[in-house]
């Protein structure tokens, strides 16, 4: 279900400091499209994700947040 991959999005991103979008598909047996959604839709909802490209790039989570 959609939001239970996106709780689980949130509490990988709340234990570690950045992952990739493979990374999140290949955990939830989703597309990198999905992930990219569900990434969307937790920042429609307050979260601060931060998303950044390249070799170092991933996602994550603003530190203040937490």
């Amino acid at each position: 279900m959609k939001i239970d991959r996106q709780i689980g999005i949130l509490s990988i991103l709340l234990q570690k400091d950045t992952v990739t979008a493979s990374y999140l598909a290949e955990q939830f047996e989703v597309s990198r499209r999905t992930i990219n959604r569900d990434i969307e839709d937790l920042c429609k909802a307050g979260i601060p994700v931060v998303t950044k490209q390249g070799i170092n790039g991933g996602i994550s989570i603003m530190e203040d947040y937490k």
